[in-house]
């Protein structure tokens, strides 16, 4: 069993479900703390965390047969599986807490949301990173893949250990900031002075003759950071936003790299832990060993596997324990969080009917579908970049694999609408290969008969 899966037995099997502290001596033991650091943490006398702790560790031993502790706690139950009995307990929870808590997959699904799908070890290596000073994180993955919940989850960790964090989003810059490189990093100065309520200084540390690099450096270094009794986490949301200005996005990547470097020498930008995060590879001009992105911990999400699929049906109530259901769903959207989400929450409101499942899979790819509103925003962006049309109708019109030229291969795949290995890309999945070979063929067509006018 994981962590999950015990705490969601727990909660099954208990009329009165698991309370917050239960739940955080379960998951903080499972880490390794201790009792005392557990109390700190969880602001609870240790006597209390102690007491609540035994009788879980009771509760465990009966549903395992055998007895469990604090000390074996995790490696005792890590080797048992969920029973049947216990497999349906929690199938009746699930069925009965989705009709109440049935969530619209939109945005970063929240911290006390049941349908979050773990993807260890990445959680668990991110925690661990994010603790070791002057520590970098690169995150990389497609649209709709689960990003934001993950830096959700990152940045609830570090408050929970008393750091300093600040999320700056590229994708929200006026263009007015990308005027200079000097104009972008004032910028990015006070933003991250403003998000940790500290008065914006720049002038007492701006010097033209030393340029901006220097100058940004020397800011956070003998300003922000040192007005900071705690580790900062800093992360750079839409890192694959500043693509389009390169000059810009290639000094920044060249200063955070020099930033990461610094704290192998320099304690205070030890304070520092950075994150980035992108939807796309590198489309600047700059060297492979001056990139942020090749040290540090690379995290790439990738698509939910069959067993996580199934994670999730069964935690929206849904019966399919044989497989079959997941695997017809997962042939048309693949392992998609979004794409699966959102066919689960269908499902489900619909009554939780398998038989359901058929009629939405034939109509996923029409304008009758439950996709169809997300797919048009694919639609608009292709109709406005001709070339980037063209390149994906060559994708889902192949027989095998088609090689493109490398930035319009990474958009596509930024978009989700590509997989890309090495440099062969194929679609992402069945569902946007049928859609878009209908819209893009009926475009062509149009698009012919209004060159024969002229």
């Amino acid at each position: 069993m994981t962590i999950d899966e015990v705490v969601l037995l727990l909660k099954a099997s208990q009329a009165t479900s698991l309370t917050t502290l239960q739940e955080i001596i379960l998951r903080s033991s499972w880490e390794g703390k201790t009792y005392t650091n557990i109390a700190c943490e969880a602001h609870y006398d240790e006597e209390r965390v102690r007491k609540i702790a035994g009788h879980l560790w009771q509760l465990l031993s009966d549903f395992c047969k055998e007895p469990i502790n604090k000390l074996n706690f995790r490696q005792t139950v890590e080797n048992h599986r969920l029973s049947k009995a216990h497999q349906q307990l929690v199938k009746e929870f699930n069925k009965a807490a989705t009709a109440i808590s049935l969530e619209f997959p939109s945005g970063p699904v929240s911290l006390n949301s049941r349908f979050y799908i773990p993807r260890p070890p990445i959680e668990e290596l991110a925690y661990a990173k994010m603790a070791e000073p002057g520590s970098l994180i690169c995150i990389k993955a497609p649209k709709k893949m689960g990003k934001n919940s993950l830096i959700l989850r990152l940045l609830t960790r570090a408050n929970n250990q008393g750091f300093s964090t600040v999320t700056l989003d590229f994708q929200q810059v006026d263009k007015a900031v990308f005027a200079s490189f000097d104009n972008f990093l004032r910028w990015f100065c006070i933003n991250v002075s403003r998000e940790l309520q500290l008065e914006p200084k720049l002038n007492d540390y701006w010097d033209e003759d030393m340029g901006s690099k220097v100058s940004c450096s020397i800011y956070f270094q003998q300003y922000l950071l040192s007005a900071l009794e705690t580790p900062l986490v800093l992360v750079m949301d839409g890192v694959d936003w500043l693509y389009e200005y390169q000059e810009i996005a290639g000094e920044l990547l060249l200063l955070v790299r020099s930033w990461h470097e610094r704290a192998k020498g320099v304690e205070i930008w030890q304070k520092l832990r950075l994150v980035l995060v992108s939807s796309m590879e590198i489309l600047v001009p700059i060297k492979l060993t001056q990139s942020p992105f090749n040290i540090g911990l690379p995290i790439k999400l990738s698509p939910f596997t069959k067993e996580q699929v199934q994670d999730l049906a069964v935690r929206h109530g849904l019966d399919w324990t044989d497989s079959k259901n997941v695997e017809s769903l997962m042939a048309m959207v693949g392992g998609y969080p979004y794409l699966v989400r959102l066919a689960l929450y269908h499902l489900v409101g619909k009554g939780g009917l398998e038989g359901d499942l058929e009629q939405l899979l034939q109509q996923a790819p029409t304008e009758a579908g439950i996709y169809h509103e997300y797919l048009r925003q694919f639609v608009l962006v292709l109709r406005d970049e001709r070339e980037l049309q063209d390149a994906f109708y060559e994708v889902i019109n192949a027989t095998n694999y088609v090689q493109l030229e490398p930035a319009l291969a990474c958009k596509l795949q930024s978009m989700g609408l590509i997989n890309l290995e090495c440099d062969r890309s194929t679609p992402a999945c069945e569902l946007y290969s049928l859609y878009f070979r209908e819209y893009l063929t009926k475009s062509e067509s149009l698009n012919n008969r209004v060159e024969q006018l002229f």
